[in-house]
């Protein structure tokens, strides 16, 4: 996924190109255009927002329609972070050069761009455009701010502002009636749902105004991910195969193919296409492989630990006593639980697996996990769904119609179906890329996407909160005489997720400034019968108690403010020079001591002479701060090639005779 960061007056924009939506500008208005696959919307900064033919690479697809005569410019489309809403760059840019800086020296600027000069506003403000020579207005906009001449270069961005979030477009939707179910779903004529009876995934979106945090990082353990999949490329962040250790996530049919259809369910993209996760914003770390090794399990728990992810979800697990976990695998589930995102904990979730058992996946039960089961599109509990003690709350998935989900490209689907029944049960093709899925593997995922949202609305929540959130505010379906006096069934612990209440409580925490929710859930304790000859496998009744850290111990007095670093006396001496020669302008200044302070830090920090050359602009003194001297323009070149490999935004090269 492509990724562009873009200044603005309120801080850097990131920008994700669009798969599939591009602009248009025609030269006979009105025209129709064969590549066009679909009309998106008419006008958008002078643009026809349009998808392309959809067998093509987004790029190839444009410039293929760049290159004809009935076309007199395509672009990009560009989605902003937490929003669903089409950017597109008009080709404005408003610039502002740095103090000192004369025209002669803009011009040069402008000149490297191929920009044009709209407007020279008496503010200081020049109104710029792109031209044909030009490159991308955005990227334009992005290099200019990296130099020192340039005080700022904003991009001219288009937005519609009929509504204040529009919802994802991306066309299979309709088909996720487990984010919303208004009782049917579009291509299913004949199976009715009932109304209500799902995640309120969308009323959540639609509360917080936007689709969730890319800051949130959801982990999937699990075999088998696609990770070019349309709906999940470009999303990774710290892969991990659990066996060899390393970064290598292996692909191909050997490997499964659950964990693509997993990932979908909690973070599938709002790319304009194909089906929407319930967190879409949120970043995926993909960790390859399942295993029963204390090891394995505490360097997969570990990782996740160590490279920031919020929410782990894990649909998987065992009810065979003979491997439940034993004390190293629960210590480092806790210790996930505990220690993760700095002290907060990870959101740990597991599927409690569809033995249609009286009793939950073990791993599910540990305490402080969440565990999911499964209900239906008619609100009922899915009858394959374990039930039993531990049980946190149940999510939609199939027992009724199934939900639709991503497949991996080499998914070879249900053998012993018909060709046509081995993606879809009811043969209808969706294309290529998706599958129904469900079971307590799809509920879980699904959870976790919700408690990213939960901690997109509130970030502060302690793995703990989110829990008790998501139980708190969970909607009691089935009879009431499931639920005992605390509002506990272990057919669906405290009710069926509900995405909207969740982040309304996480929202209004935030607000009040607390963290606490007002009635927080006690966790469950397992209620324990053996039987002589137990039908079910025991459950150990004195969970292993995790090892507590070490807590270091505090100075007696910790300082009041932080150390200060740097000193207000200078040592320097003044000595003219001659206007022969090259400089590297870093700045223009108008204050003294901040001169003498950055002249010291220039020298420190790079090594090089620094000089100052001294002006009056409208009755100011000016300090313009410049590297060198430097005898030729090639000794100039290198000094400014090491600056900008220790990090430095690109100094202005100028010859001194100009100063």
């Amino acid at each position: 996924m492509s990724q562009i960061k873009i200044p603005s007056e309120n801080g850097n924009l990131l920008l994700t190109k669009s798969t599939k939506l591009v602009g248009i500008k025609k030269h006979v208005e009105g025209a129709e255009l064969d590549a066009v696959e679909s009309n998106v919307m008419p006008n958008l900064g002078g643009f026809e927002v349009v998808t392309l033919n959809p067998a093509e690479d987004v790029d190839e697809a444009l410039d293929q329609v760049r290159a004809r005569e009935d076309v007199a410019i395509g672009t990009h489309v560009y989605f902003a972070e937490g929003d669903n809403r089409p950017v597109i760059a008009t080709g404005i840019i408003y610039c502002e050069m740095a103090e000192g800086v004369g025209k002669e020296e803009r011009q040069v600027v402008l000149d490297a761009f191929a920009l044009e000069i709209l407007e020279d506003r008496e503010d200081g403000t020049i109104v710029c455009k792109v031209t044909e020579r030009s490159p991308n207005p955005l990227k334009v906009a992005a290099a200019l701010t990296k130099l020192s001449m340039v005080q700022k270069a904003y991009p001219d961005l288009d937005v519609p502002l009929d509504q204040y979030f529009m919802e994802p477009r991306d066309g299979l939707l309709p088909n996720a009636w487990h984010l919303e179910n208004t009782g049917r779903v579009s291509d299913v004529p004949n199976f009715p749902l009932k109304p209500g009876a799902d995640a309120k995934v969308r009323a959540a979106w639609r509360r917080m105004g936007n689709l969730g945090s890319s800051n949130v990082v959801v982990a999937v353990i699990d075999n088998g991910f696609d990770l070019n999949h349309p709906d999940l490329r470009g999303k990774v962040v710290a892969p991990l195969n659990i066996a060899s250790g390393g970064n290598d996530i292996p692909a191909g049919s050997g490997h499964g193919d659950h964990a693509t259809p997993c990932a979908s369910v909690a973070v599938a993209s709002a790319n304009g296409s194909g089906l929407v996760g319930a967190a879409p914003m949120a970043r995926l770390m993909p960790l390859h492989g399942l295993t029963y090794s204390k090891f394995l399990t505490e360097r997969m728990f570990t990782h996740c630990i160590r490279n920031g992810a919020d929410v782990i979800s894990c649909s998987w697990g065992t009810i065979d006593p003979r491997y439940r976990p034993g004390s190293e695998h629960e210590r480092a589930i806790r210790q996930a639980l505990t220690s993760g995102r700095n002290g907060k904990g990870c959101v740990v979730v597991f599927a409690s697996g569809n033995e249609g058992r009286e009793y939950i996946n073990y791993y599910a039960a540990i305490p402080g996990v969440i565990g999911v089961g499964a209900s239906t599109s008619s609100d009922t509990h899915a009858s394959y769904s374990n039930r039993g003690q531990g049980l946190s709350v149940v999510a939609p998935s199939d027992g009724g119609w199934p939900i639709i989900a991503a497949r991996a490209s080499w998914d070879q689907g249900n053998p012993g179906m018909p060709v046509n029944k081995r993606y879809y049960v009811d043969g209808v093709d969706r294309g290529p890329f998706y599958k129904h899925f469900g079971g307590t593997s799809s509920a879980t995922p699904l959870v976790a996407g919700v408690c990213a949202l939960i901690l997109s609305a509130n970030p502060d929540l302690t793995s703990a909160q989110v829990k008790s959130i998501l139980e708190s505010t969970a909607d009691k379906i089935g009879n009431a005489w499931d639920y005992d006096s605390r509002g506990y069934s272990t057919k669906y612990g405290f009710g069926r997720v509900n995405a909207d209440r969740a982040v309304a409580e996480a929202l209004r925490l935030r607000s009040i400034g607390t963290t606490q929710p007002t009635q927080p859930t006690a966790p469950t304790p397992p209620v324990v019968t053996v039987p002589t000859q137990p039908t079910r496998p025991p459950v150990n009744t004195t969970p292993t108690t995790p090892t507590a850290p070490t807590t270091p111990t505090a100075p007696a007095t910790a300082p009041s403010t932080p150390p200060v670093s740097g000193t207000n006396l200078y040592r320097f001496s003044v000595q003219g020079i001659g206007t022969a020669g090259f400089g590297l302008q870093v700045s223009v200044n108008n204050e003294f001591a901040l001169v003498l302070r950055e002249v010291e830090e220039l020298e420190r920090k790079y090594r090089l002479p620094v000089i100052v050359h001294i002006s009056t602009l409208n009755g100011r003194t000016a300090f313009r701060i410049m590297m060198g001297p430097f005898a030729t323009q090639a000794e100039a070149n290198t000094a400014k090639s090491k600056m900008v490999s220790m990090g430095a935004a690109e100094p202005w090269l100028r010859a001194l005779s100009g100063v």
